[in-house]
């Protein structure tokens, strides 16, 4: 027979805490809804940080540029270490030969006691010739060791030196690694947020960047600003890659960084100067007065020294901006000025 027995009713407790989730989630669904929806970023927010991004490249990239240089440096002096301690093994190894060719000539003449030699000797004279040939054969031999001793002490210390110059290269190339990525960070992130940017955005911020640049080359009197000496003449090789891109570590022919142009524009002038903006701030002589400078000085940005350019007269630096831009003209006035260098 079939038991009938009556459904268990929830307990009091039960009912008030499913009413209770179900309030909730009824409460959170509403807030969701009537949330408002995360704001993008305005296109003005975005070139802020954008050029925050790319001001911070710029400091990894002076770094980066002096890495390579000291890459460079190192390498060429490890060069010539390894080459001298070659030439010197062989110098030494010539020294040995000789030393032996010695030992066995005086073991060979030597061998017999010299009172016993002269005694049976027929022709005393012809013996004592041979004994002051003797005498001089071990005064070269000293004079020998020592030049092997010398020899053996020189090839030890260039050892010494290349191989201390092989681990500050090893820890060069990795703080270059480390540069690099930072650099290409910081481009990674800028780039990203300039893709959020709607095609009409981005252009507009494309046609200020180039009126920016249009007000800067209207107020440089191109006829006066030619500068004089090889300060001028580094002006002019500068104005001659007017609209050459920004890139990273590039020092020309067709690209540039900030003191990669200007190292090179000083090369075509027949003047070497440091690579990095840091040391050729320190590569002449400083003129704090901006009435003061003249075409074709360096001018110094920003208080770490991170940028430079060249001075074009009337208040104007024509310089390797940042990603993004290209060689041009722009007021001293729009960063940080420092100094001036006259080389």
């Amino acid at each position: 027979m079939a038991s009938h027995r009556r459904p268990k009713q929830p307990s009091r407790t039960r009912v008030t805490v499913l009413t209770t989730a179900a309030a909730a989630a009824v409460a959170l669904s509403a807030n969701v809804a009537n949330a408002a929806p995360s704001e993008k970023p305005s296109k003005d927010e975005v070139k802020a940080k954008v050029d925050k991004l790319y001001e911070e490249a710029e400091k990894a990239t002076e770094k980066l540029d002096g890495a390579k240089e000291k890459q460079e440096k190192l390498q060429k002096e490890i060069s010539s270490l390894q080459d001298n301690v070659a030439r010197g093994q062989e110098d030494l190894n010539t020294l040995r030969d000789g030393l032996g060719s010695m030992a066995s000539a005086q073991y060979r003449t030597g061998g017999i006691d010299p009172s016993v030699a002269l005694f049976l000797s027929s022709d005393p004279d012809s013996y004592l010739d041979k004994a002051s040939a003797m005498d001089q054969l071990s005064a070269q031999q000293v004079e020998s060791l020592k030049k092997v001793q010398e020899k053996q002490r020189s090839l030890a210390q260039q050892r010494s030196e290349a191989s201390e110059k092989l681990k500050d290269l090893a820890d060069t190339r990795t703080e270059l690694a480390k540069k690099k990525k930072e650099v290409q960070g910081k481009l990674g992130e800028a780039q990203r947020l300039l893709n959020s940017l709607t095609a009409k955005e981005k252009a507009a911020l494309a046609a200020k960047e180039q009126e920016r640049a249009t007000r800067a080359t209207e107020r440089v009197n191109l006829g006066s600003s030619k500068g004089s000496g090889r300060a001028g003449a580094a002006f002019a090789a500068a104005q001659g890659v007017i609209g050459s891109p920004y890139v990273y570590g590039a020092s020309g022919p067709s690209s540039f960084d900030c003191s990669g142009l200007t190292s090179w524009a000083y090369a075509q002038a027949g003047v070497s100067i440091p690579r990095t903006s840091e040391a050729q701030a320190n590569a002449g002589t400083r003129i704090y007065s901006q009435s003061a400078l003249q075409v074709g000085d360096l001018v110094i940005f920003y208080g770490d020294f991170h940028h430079v350019g060249l001075y074009a007269g009337n208040g104007q630096v024509l310089h390797a901006p940042h990603t993004g831009a290209v060689v041009r003209y722009e007021a001293i006035g729009n960063m940080p000025f420092q100094f001036g260098v006259r080389i």
